[in-house]
């Protein structure tokens, strides 16, 4: 039970992407190598999610984080996979301003008109048909939209960056790595590191109650923290390390071709390896804001009703006037 928490909670800002899984060749060249700075000089690590709260609400909020280097801007924008929808409706409108917008999704290189051609409902790898119903019915009971179903990857200036279906289960395999070997290696580092984790017994009586609000208030404290527990486990990894290395070498790409303004939408626990990256490719780090994905107030669905209710038991006095 104590991986089961922080391991469910993770599966949301690291794994979306691979959902349908899919992109181009990604081998780290020594070409890609080329002009990086040394890593004494390398700026220290940043938050990219984080909990900003107060006492009437909670809200979950992915950054947008601007780096800069010779007249070009990459600004890295972080996501969640399962938000609000207004948060996606941002997101749509901010993607404009970019010459191009570089995205994760293993299997995007087949979108035609911005969709995923329909596939067979049977079939496919069990494990991740598994973890994908799994956030399907996490985002239902949540009560939350999808990336995958709010986010228009029609532009013309997007770009895919990331690793097609074969060269994922190619890498995974040479390393011998799974989606849930990452994740439960996930989990047990936030517990090595004393990450905090949702109250089981609050949990439970969330998902007993129905009360969305609730069980997003408990998963929160783990969500918030997504950063220190994936740093930890970037580098020699597919799902990290090397989908990351895929985005830098299409970036370097973008860059060849003249584009100045650069935006990769990727999961907010990509962020701090591919920050790192690109300190070491010399970009420096500028400006930053935050976008809420999930805006929960604390009142939750109980305390609502009890409101009603007493409010029913004890209806407002009214106001007595004078007869003339």
């Amino acid at each position: 039970m104590k991986l089961i928490r922080p391991f469910l909670s993770l599966v949301l800002p690291c794994v979306w992407g691979l959902f349908p899984l899919a992109a181009e060749e990604d081998q780290a060249s020594k070409k890609d190598q080329v002009g990086e700075v040394p890593v004494a000089e390398v700026e220290e690590p940043t938050d990219f999610i984080r909990i900003d709260e107060d006492d009437k609400a909670a809200r979950l909020q992915t950054s947008v984080t601007r780096y800069e280097k010779e007249g070009v801007t990459v600004d890295l924008i972080g996501a969640v996979h399962i938000g609000d929808k207004k948060y996606y409706e941002d997101l749509n409108r901010s993607f404009e301003k970019y010459d191009v917008l570089l995205f994760e999704m293993v299997g995007g290189e087949k979108m035609e008109g911005g969709r995923i051609p329909d596939r067979e409902e049977k079939g496919g790898d069990i494990q991740t048909n598994l973890l994908k119903g799994m956030v399907d019915g996490m985002s239902r009971f949540l009560q939350l939209s999808s990336q995958v179903k709010e986010i228009d990857y029609s532009p013309r200036n997007f770009v895919h960056a990331d690793l097609t279906m074969k060269q994922f289960e190619k890498k995974q395999e040479e390393k011998g790595e799974s989606l849930f070997s990452f994740a439960l290696s996930a989990a047990q580092q936030a517990q090595n590191q004393g990450v905090e984790q949702p109250n089981p017994a609050r949990l439970i009586a969330a998902l007993l109650s129905g009360d969305s609000n609730s069980l997003k208030l408990e998963m929160m404290k783990n969500l918030g923290q997504g950063d220190d527990q994936i740093t930890a486990l970037a580098g020699n990894n597919v799902i990290i390390g090397d989908r990351n290395a895929k985005c830098i070498k299409v970036l370097r790409k973008q860059v060849k071709k003249g584009h100045k303004t650069i935006g990769v939408f990727y999961g907010a626990a990509h962020n701090p390896d591919l920050e790192s990256r690109l300190f070491k490719m010399g970009y420096k780090k500028g400006k930053q804001e935050w976008m809420t994905a999930w805006d929960v107030p604390k009142a939750g669905k109980q305390a609502a009703q009890e409101e009603k209710k007493e409010g029913v038991e004890n209806p407002p006095k009214k106001k007595e006037t004078s007869q003339p």
